[in-house]
């Protein structure tokens, strides 16, 4: 068996998880934020073994805010800020349901251009311009979404620089992510820089 396309999470089924469900990665991606990159990737397989069959964007979007709050805070919590993080979700499974019938997928199935599926992604709940090229980045990187023009708006994510989780493809791959953070961190320097 290959190994799978996002090893971020340091569980073999969370990050397949990923790599099968665009829901579950757009989840991820939504939660990576003041948290380990693999907590935040993890958070999905957490959600989806608490919530079963419901684990889709129609489901989560027609749950009563406060039940899937609890769902976000059981211990382990999805992420440091369950509760804001519980009502990001749902945004993002309401916009899904709302734009694209509640495939997540289709986000980035049928896009033309790079700028169509920056647009897209930027339109997500919780996905602010550094997510989206990030994001846009990951697809390319991991999952062999390259609509032409991805690079123009992935921008610095787009480089062989390890720079974010659209780099991690091993283990170590991880650790020299880790690493630029810290020295980007240590220099006074966003992500972009």
């Amino acid at each position: 068996m290959t190994a799978p396309a996002i090893p971020i999470t340091g569980v073999e089924e969370a990050d397949r998880l990923l790599e099968s469900d665009p829901f579950a990665l757009l989840i991820g991606m939504l939660l990576d934020q003041q948290v380990s990159m693999e907590l935040a990737f993890r958070g999905p397989a957490t959600l989806r073994a608490r919530l079963g069959h419901r684990f889709a964007p129609a489901a989560i979007a027609a749950m009563d805010p406060e039940p899937f709050a609890a769902l976000c805070r059981e211990k382990p919590a999805i992420h440091r800020f369950p509760q804001a993080m519980a009502t990001r979700i749902q945004d993002l499974a309401r916009h899904l349901v709302e734009h694209y019938d509640g495939d997540a997928g289709r986000v980035w199935a049928d896009v033309d251009s790079g700028s169509e599926l920056a647009t897209r992604v930027r339109a997500l709940p919780g996905y602010g311009d550094e997510k989206a090229k990030i994001f846009v980045a990951l697809l390319a990187k991991r999952l062999g979404v390259r609509p032409v023009g991805w690079e123009e708006v992935a921008g610095p994510f787009a480089d062989d620089t390890p720079r974010s989780v659209a780099d991690v493809d091993s283990p170590e791959s991880l650790v020299r992510v880790r690493e630029w953070k810290r020295a980007q961190k240590a220099a006074g320097r966003s992500k972009q820089d």
